[in-house]
């Protein structure tokens, strides 16, 4: 029962990864986001970030990441009903891309305060 158990978890893991993968592959936006994951992860190690700056970063990344994931998800959905236009739908979507940007525009502002009092030390 126990090996059923964790088999069942290590497949779940596995449909999470095929998301990502899924998220990736499909949506330039979490393209543009991987990329700047990767220069923020970057920066963030050669500026020698301190441990709370650091939870503020990767809070805001991940915060950027489920946005970005749950907007794809929906968006898929969304066009599984239907690919008509309909205005119920592409509020949805619109609604749903409206908060990845909120949550990229937090994230940006949290990453220029902590950023900031780095940056003169670094130049």
């Amino acid at each position: 029962m126990l090996v059923r158990y964790l088999q069942a978890r290590v497949k779940s893991f596995g449909y999470a990864f095929n998301g990502l993968k899924i998220l990736l592959l499909t949506q330039p936006h979490a393209r543009l986001h991987a990329i700047a994951t990767v220069i923020v992860l970057i920066a963030g190690k050669i500026l020698q970030l301190g441990l709370w700056e650091w939870v503020a970063i990767l809070l805001c990344i991940g915060m950027v990441w489920m946005a970005e994931a749950l907007n794809t998800a929906l968006e898929f959905l969304a066009d599984e009903v239907s690919l008509e236009k309909r205005d119920r739908i592409g509020n949805a979507k619109d609604v749903a891309a409206g908060g990845v940007l909120i949550t990229a525009m937090i994230s940006i502002a949290v990453a220029v305060i902590v950023f900031r009092n780095h940056l003169p030390a670094f130049f």
